[in-house]
């Protein structure tokens, strides 16, 4: 849940009191079989300004940056690790803060594919249905992974994170690419 600041109340009271005045004017119809028709479309008008402002005014207002974001690889017990600096750059606190890794495996990002990449081997059951079978022969070419690195970011402050996670044993040459986002 995004934390509300001045603005967001300001503008979610003021879609409440064009809801409201919308369901009253909907009341003084005189022809009530469009009643309903008129309740329900201010109502769908309403929620859909109040999410969309939200995500809007977050957008606008919760500004955090990354800083000395490194990575190392644990081939040992094959993982991979972030670590680095959140920051909040904004003027307002962020509720939390979402640090994403997004690992491409490159031979896909750089259109260097060979033809073993996309090889599938069958066999003569490979027509029935077998979903574990399905999901062992599956192997994605990019993953992303989300953490949360930072809860109640107050503005100005930052907080180091460290994140890991399993990495793909058939990844070869690897394009990773990184960013953050508050709510």
């Amino acid at each position: 849940m995004t934390l509300f600041n001045y603005l967001h109340y300001l503008v979610l009271a003021t879609i409440f009191i064009l809801f409201i005045l919308g369901i009253v004017k909907s009341l003084q119809q005189k022809k009530k079989n469009i009643l309903l028709g008129m309740v329900f479309s201010v109502t769908i008008v309403s929620l859909f300004f109040a999410v969309f402002s939200v995500i809007i005014i977050d957008k606008y207002t919760k500004k955090v940056e990354v800083y000395q974001v490194k990575n190392k690889r644990l081939l040992g017990i094959e993982k991979i690790i972030y670590t680095g600096i959140v920051k909040n750059e904004g003027d307002f606190p962020i509720g939390k803060v979402i640090f994403e890794v997004k690992l491409v495996n490159k031979g896909h990002a750089t259109g260097n594919i060979k033809g073993g990449n996309f090889y599938k081997p069958s066999g003569l059951l490979d027509f029935l249905p077998n979903e574990a079978r399905d999901k062992e022969k599956a192997k994605p070419q990019s993953i992303v992974k989300e953490f949360v690195v930072a809860r109640n970011l107050k503005p100005g402050t930052s907080k180091s994170f460290r994140v890991y996670f399993d990495y793909p044993p058939y990844f070869r040459s690897v394009a990773g690419f990184t960013k953050v986002s508050g709510h």
